[in-house]
């Protein structure tokens, strides 16, 4: 399995601290069937600052410390910036990583509350740019769940997005549980993946999504995500589906 999101990296956000944290999320990650992972350190959140040639070095620094230690899994470059005015200007710059540097596809994170008014310009500026811009947990996005249809639009204009593995097993929750299968049904997914942190309460649990997934969706389903991440990585064009807009349920308090 690859895994496109995972703060495995040491030291650089507030996912692994140490190399030796980030060796044993490497070791789970292997033992949860995963063989590549795109690093994707937080950019720009208010908090942390990682910029591209910062990020390259860092992954070349820990793929030779897991050949030493015999781990086989290969990490790759990513980032995950929050959504910013500068953005595309920043990536013209040369700060902003496309995921494992292959200029077609940029996570765009919004914070857990709101979407800002500007994101729908960015994302289709991002889009001039030729880059795919990927929505990381949308799931988990406040206004999202109480405004659906603000992700159909987004993804109808061209964007993607990528749910948590730990949203589909429930680890946030039912009510995130239950928007994440919405998303799913809906097409308005495309791709699954860890946003692990660290070795305990934020792992991987990518094998476990997948393993609900072929139960409520069947095989077929578990295919796509998988095939995508795939693409992801090569630099090709993803499979969609066609999106459709999320029926409003009680459990998001609207009626």
């Amino acid at each position: 399995m690859i895994d496109i999101h995972c703060h495995i990296l040491p030291n650089i956000d507030d996912g692994a601290k140490t190399i030796e944290d980030s060796l044993e999320m490497a070791k789970i990650a292997v033992a949860d069937g995963i063989t590549t992972i795109i690093a994707t350190p937080h950019h720009q959140n208010g908090r942390f600052i990682n910029v591209k040639s910062s990020i390259i070095e860092r992954v070349k620094e820990l793929n030779e410390e897991l050949t030493k230690q015999s781990i086989p899994l290969t990490i790759l470059p990513g980032q995950e910036p929050r959504i910013y005015g500068e953005l595309v200007e920043d990536y013209e710059k040369g700060e902003v990583l496309t995921l494992n540097d292959g200029k077609k596809y940029v996570m765009v994170e919004f914070s857990s509350s709101q979407v800002p008014k500007y994101a729908e310009q960015l994302l289709f500026d991002i889009q001039l740019q030729g880059l795919n811009p990927v929505i990381v947990h949308p799931e988990r996005n406040a206004q999202i769940m109480e405004q659906p249809d603000l992700l159909y639009d987004f993804v109808k204009k061209g964007a993607l997005t990528q749910v948590t593995a730990s949203s589909v097993t429930g680890h946030f929750g039912k009510k995130i549980q239950k928007f994440s299968q919405q998303l799913i049904e809906a097409n308005l997914t495309h791709f699954i993946a860890s946003d692990a942190h660290n070795t305990s309460g934020r792992t991987f649990r990518l094998s476990e999504a997948y393993n609900i997934i072929e139960k409520q969706y069947g095989t077929n389903m578990v295919y796509f995500f998988t095939e995508n991440a795939e693409y992801l990585v090569k630099g090709q064009m993803v499979d969609r589906g066609e999106p459709h807009k999320v029926k409003r349920k009680k459990f998001l308090g609207i009626f």
